[in-house]
């Protein structure tokens, strides 16, 4: 098994090592402040947060008419910042319409409309 993971474009993340486990209380992020649902997470938050399935993002680029980041996939969700096009995002995971995606390993995180994403 490798130790690292290749994201084309972004560079390498460190896989963890040995066994995972949580020892002690973790501070629960804010909404769209890490890439961390109870589902999912990016696969560099492996070792300090719990999530059912860890998952190595693959990189897009935000259309021509950009994109605002929403806290909630659903039109009329608060905006946690507007995306410019051309801006690199990880996608963790395209569910009907929406594309939860990331800026980084350490976020911000939320929810695009995956029209919003170039080919």
């Amino acid at each position: 098994m490798r130790d690292d993971a290749e994201v084309s474009g972004v560079g390498t993340y460190q896989l963890p090592k040995g066994p995972l486990r949580l020892a002690g209380p973790v501070v629960q992020p804010k909404p769209g402040e890490l890439p961390l649902r109870g589902d999912l997470a990016h696969v560099a938050l492996a070792g300090t947060h719990l999530a059912a399935h860890y998952v190595i993002p693959q990189m897009r680029t935000v259309a021509e008419s950009g994109a605002d980041m929403l806290l909630q996939p659903r039109e009329g969700s608060d905006v946690s910042q507007h995306l410019m096009d051309g801006t690199q995002v990880e996608v963790l995971d395209i569910a009907g319409d929406w594309a939860w995606v990331c800026l980084g390993p350490q976020g911000p995180a939320g929810y695009i409309k995956g029209d919003c994403l170039s080919a």
